[in-house]
């Protein structure tokens, strides 16, 4: 499957609705960008069962500044909601296919039972 677009309009549904979701923050005057963009895109072929997205942030600022991207390119991997890797910098193709290996084996329960034990620390705090 080749990489989608995301807008305001389609963002949360699109991380809501599949369990593995990558996004590629990026702009058309932006040089790293355009030499990550054939990588993210060959990436995408070789995991078709993954979500490959990109956020044009000259076309879709208030997402980008929703989600405080500093700069470009910027990729996050999302696993079942849960923003698990967030990373300014173009990466080489063997650095994405390790970095997707790694999202894969993640144990997801360890995961939501660390972010629930960091939201109820926050919520301690608040008190």
């Amino acid at each position: 499957m080749a990489t989608i677009s995301l807008t305001t309009d389609n963002f949360e549904q699109t991380i809501n609705e599949n369990d593995i979701v990558l996004v590629d923050f990026w702009a058309s005057w932006c040089g790293p960008c355009r030499m990550f963009g054939p990588v993210f895109e060959e990436a995408s072929e070789k995991n078709a069962d993954l979500v490959f997205a990109k956020v044009d942030t000259e076309d879709q600022q208030q997402l980008a500044a929703g989600l405080s991207i500093m700069s470009i390119p910027t990729l996050m991997i999302f696993r079942e909601n849960v923003l698990i890797f967030s990373q300014p910098g173009a990466l080489p193709a063997e650095a994405l296919e390790n970095l997707i290996e790694q999202v894969r084996a993640l144990d997801m329960d360890e995961v939501h039972k660390a972010v629930a034990e960091h939201d109820h620390a926050e919520h301690e705090h608040v008190h």
